[in-house]
């Protein structure tokens, strides 16, 4: 999840009303100005006072952030985000199960940044779901591995629209006796929910 802030933005000569969002690795203007910036094309940044001024393609951008704002964003747009492994906790020592079909680029190449598990052995479980039955199996298959310390992501389509929520997914990870604590994106369509046992 980002940050957001309702603010002025000043483009062109003009000021808008915008929402701002920082959603690595974008940040996103909605409003009366609409843009998805990729932290990577952002130049020129730099937090003036209350503004935090910065180029994308040929245009400028200031939003009225406040000081200590501006000085936050802009520190946070200018640094690295961390790898997709990373933020799965994906090392080159790491065991990973896979469970479902991984359809994703960017999640292939985040667990082909570990060891694939031998049976009955994984630091971190990726499972894949679409529906509510994989998603059932998902929790069933990795109960075991869990209870010994891997960490489970189970990896779904983001937004309205899809057969398995965010809400879902939490519901069914907490029925079946394990607990969810950290979310993250995994690309433009996928969205995560990490569970770990519970402590006793």
């Amino acid at each position: 999840m980002g940050r957001e802030v309702i603010c002025a933005c000043h483009l062109n000569g003009q000021t808008a009303e915008v929402k701002a969002l920082i959603e690595p690795p974008e940040l996103i203007l909605r409003g009366e100005i609409k843009r998805r910036i990729p932290f990577a094309s952002i130049k020129n940044l730099v937090a003036d006072g209350a503004l935090l001024r910065l180029q994308f393609g040929n245009e400028k951008f200031a939003l009225s952030l406040g000081a200590e704002t501006a000085a936050k964003w802009a520190k946070t747009l200018s640094t690295p985000p961390p790898s997709l492994a990373k933020k799965l906790g994906i090392a080159p020592c790491s065991r990973v199960k896979i469970i479902g079909k991984v359809d994703d680029a960017l999640l292939q190449t985040a667990i082909a940044e570990g060891q694939i598990a031998a049976r009955g052995q994984a630091d971190v479980i990726v499972a894949r779901s679409n529906t509510r039955a994989e998603l059932e199996s998902a929790f069933e298959r990795s109960l075991n591995l869990v209870a010994d310390g891997a960490a489970l992501w189970i990896v779904y389509r983001k937004g309205k629209g899809h057969a398995i929520n965010e809400a879902d997914v939490r519901q069914t990870g907490l029925a079946a006796g394990i607990v969810d604590v950290k979310v993250a994106a995994v690309s433009a369509q996928l969205t995560g929910l990490k569970f770990v046992r519970r402590n006793k």
